[in-house]
């Protein structure tokens, strides 16, 4: 059984940074595609950061070079760095996986 599970989110002021981590269970994160997405209100899920099992990885426009996506395989866990966060990077953050696996979301507020 695929289990995903997300920490992290929170309330921040603009310009400031979070870490989501994204802990696996019954999938081996090296070894498949990992993503973050998120979802606003009133907008649709986008994909936020992925990254695959080369390592390859890869990022919406709107979050280029600030934010950065990696795995600790030891722990089996995905990251999601965020730095220099905006207002508009207000969302539910959710980890997916290969196979259609997602997580329950985590709050990300940016707002001063």
């Amino acid at each position: 059984q695929v289990q995903l599970v997300e920490s992290g989110g929170g309330l921040v002021q603009p310009g400031g940074s979070l870490r989501l981590s994204c802990v696996a269970s019954g999938i081996i994160v090296r070894l498949v595609y990992m993503g973050w997405y998120r979802q606003a209100p009133g907008k649709e899920r986008e994909l936020v950061a992925g990254i695959i099992s080369g390592g390859f990885t890869t990022y919406a426009d709107s979050v280029k070079g600030r934010f950065t996506i990696s795995r600790d395989n030891a722990k089996n866990t995905v990251y999601l760095q965020m730095n220099s966060l905006k207002p508009e990077d207000t969302a539910v953050y959710y980890c997916s996986s290969s196979g259609g696996y997602w997580g329950q979301g985590t709050q990300v507020t940016v707002s001063s």
